[in-house]
């Protein structure tokens, strides 16, 4: 079949399946090795939160199998692995975003799962191409959709939708299928997709759930695709049933799937998160600690903190909620205080002692949001900090820290993963894992890296 007779997902599996590896570009693959780490460090981490404890209890009620919970000493059969991995990934909003949304947390989880399930060697150079093959197609589903405001505006949650495609292109490459089956699994993917952004008005933990739904799914539509188990080729066509015209009627744009195809890669648009929190507070962070020069604020001369920000945003990350740790992660108005109070907005700052300091509750009772209908989307808040014995100061900071235009160096990024990883891992374990992630490309075998994997996650304090 050729590519005017072939339908959209059949284009896309074909590029999936037959792109040579060798054609990553030297800064894909750098990228690439950048975003695993960072994906790593925030599972290990998260697999100490409440969470992903849950997970890893309900599907120890199954049957067991050979795949690593990461972090911990358990294993399960790699459907379930790729689960609770994917939901440890999230556990602490501090994976990547950009992609289809939190990328890292939906493919990575699959991928690696798919490695058991294979009994070939997978070089590392291959590894990273699914990983980045995985990026590029969830993030495609989703500018197809429309982009990401308006997909989910709707109120779908594309991690969630939009990542069960990424997933199952990675699980699908690294499986070895063809042309033919990538196809089929990327079909099965369509209707394994969902995600609701309804946690939002309760802070619900079913956020953290679609990381690894996404993934399992993902997984498991590529497993039946090898087994022989046809799947809609039309899924992403124009037709009743197809993804689009069910996700995404009112602003689908299907060309934007292939625009550009093995030239962009989606994976380069892709931030890496230096605070504990939905990355649509990062600029508001970022701009507070510019108006604060990085310091804590002496709350007796604080008067007021005015935050102009666009419907989209006060909508998504405008609640007061602070009784999970979810909720207060979701919150603009915390993580400024927070940055008020701490001076930061880390791992540590989110955490049950530090939401219940009365600090924070005074930084909070003076912040002010108030939607501006000028704002796009998107755009990023305006915070005007007013302290006694000076003027008012405003400060909006369009590009934050993580985003690829602004960057989070080499270095910070190291000591972001030392330290979430060292939450689960032995030390010894911590600079074996990033001595060999950061080397992936020149690995014979990726299997090997699970060997670093283990560590005693349920023995630590719970976070929540």
């Amino acid at each position: 079949m050729n590519a005017r007779e072939s339908t959209l997902s059949q284009r896309l599996a074909r590029f999936v399946a037959e792109t040579s590896a060798d054609v990553l570009p030297p800064a894909v693959t750098h990228r690439a090795k950048r975003h695993i780490l960072d994906t790593l460090g925030a599972s290990l981490g998260g697999a100490t939160a409440v969470e992903a404890r849950s997970a890893r209890a309900v599907m120890s009620l199954g049957s067991g199998g050979k795949v690593r919970a990461w972090g911990t000493s358990q294993s399960f059969n790699a459907r379930d692995a790729a689960f609770v991995n994917g939901v440890a990934a999230h556990a602490f909003e501090l994976d990547d975003a950009g992609g289809c949304d939190h990328s890292g947390a939906v493919v990575l989880p699959a991928a690696f799962a798919a490695l058991a399930c294979t009994d070939r060697p997978i070089s590392g150079k291959e590894f990273l191409m699914a990983v980045v093959l995985g990026y590029d197609v969830g993030r495609r589903v989703l500018e197809a959709c429309g982009g990401y405001s308006p997909h989910n505006n709707h109120g779908w949650h594309s991690t969630m939708t939009c990542g069960v495609f990424g997933a199952a292109a990675a699980s699908a490459r690294l499986l070895g299928l063809d042309a033919i089956q990538t196809a089929a699994a990327l079909g099965h993917a369509g209707s394994f997709s969902g995600g609701l952004w309804g946690f939002i008005h309760d802070a619900s933990q079913t956020k953290r759930m679609h990381t690894g739904r996404a993934a399992e799914s993902g997984l498991l539509a590529a497993l039946l695709a090898r087994e022989g188990v046809s799947g809609p080729t039309q899924v992403f066509e124009d037709v009743w049933g197809g993804f689009f015209n069910a996700f995404a009627r009112e602003t689908q744009q299907p060309d934007a799937l292939l625009v550009d195809l093995g030239e962009v890669w989606k994976l380069m648009r892709c931030s890496i998160k230096p605070h504990a929190a939905c990355r649509s507070t990062h600029a508001a962070v970022d701009a507070t600690l510019e108006l604060l020069q990085g310091r804590a604020a002496h709350l007796d001369k604080l008067i007021s903190v005015h935050v102009s920000l666009s419907a989209f945003v006060n909508q998504m990350c405008g609640g007061r909620d602070l009784n999970t740790l979810a909720s207060a992660q979701m919150s603009l108005p915390y993580a400024i205080a927070t940055v008020l109070v701490n001076g930061h907005a880390g791992i540590g700052a989110y955490l049950h002692a530090q939401r219940h300091d009365p600090r924070i509750a005074a930084a909070m009772a003076r912040i002010t949001l108030e939607i501006d209908p000028d704002m796009s989307d998107l755009d990023e808040p305006v915070i005007t900090l007013a302290m006694s014995g000076a003027e008012p100061r405003s400060k909006q900071v369009v590009v934050p820290l993580g985003d690829p235009r602004n960057p989070v160096s080499d270095a910070n990024l190291a000591a972001k993963f030392r330290t979430l990883a060292g939450m689960a891992l032995t030390s010894a374990s911590v600079k074996a894992l990033e001595t060999a992630v950061l080397d992936l490309d020149n690995l014979a075998d990726a299997r090997t890296l699970t060997q670093w994997l283990a560590g005693d996650a349920d023995a630590r304090p719970v976070v929540r």
